[in-house]
């Protein structure tokens, strides 16, 4: 009978060890849900803590207002050779147009190479000029532009000048955009 109880107390023991985990699991649950659902509150109520710091800036949608810098020379690669000796003539057609060349027939007094301008002529808006780059616009979107830098023509931005108190960009074609 001894053993019996002695059974009987080791078994009453661990019932209660186990009894002690499971409220310690309880309330330790318990714990962790509270403070799951407050520490949301608390960071709504405290956001100058948990927030995103965001630079200081000004909503302005212009260049920084920046003294214009002096142009001591213009850049070699917006320069265009005016004096090339003769245009080279392709010699495969760089557009497929199903056509039959005729450049090695004799014309009717003329020129073998025509100058024809491509069609649909990219043009763009001078927007804003500062501190010695331009804000253009065409019809795919927005560009910042220096001296040197191509353009949507193709061309590149050869000088700024103001005349006449307006803005005005001229290409290395010699076109001239003024600011509206």
């Amino acid at each position: 009978m001894a053993e019996f109880d002695d059974e009987r107390i080791a078994s009453l023991k661990q019932r209660r060890k186990g009894a002690m985990l499971d409220r310690f699991l309880t309330y330790t649950g318990l714990a962790l849900a509270g403070a799951s659902a407050f520490f949301p509150w608390y960071v709504f109520f405290n956001a100058d803590k948990f927030g995103i710091n965001v630079a200081a800036s000004s909503n302005s949608r212009e260049l920084p207002d920046w003294p214009a810098r002096n142009v001591f020379s213009v850049s070699p690669l917006a320069m265009v050779n005016k004096n090339e000796a003769a245009k080279k003539v392709p010699t495969v057609d760089p557009l497929t147009t199903a056509t039959v060349s005729d450049l090695g027939k004799a014309r009717d007094g003329g020129d073998m190479l025509e100058d024809q301008p491509f069609p649909g002529k990219s043009s763009f808006r001078l927007l804003h000029v500062s501190n010695g780059r331009a804000l253009i616009e065409d019809p795919s979107g927005m560009y910042v532009v220096r001296i040197g830098s191509v353009l949507p023509d193709e061309s590149r931005l050869a000088t700024l000048e103001q005349r006449d108190g307006k803005w005005v960009i001229i290409t290395s074609k010699g076109e001239i955009y003024k600011n509206d």
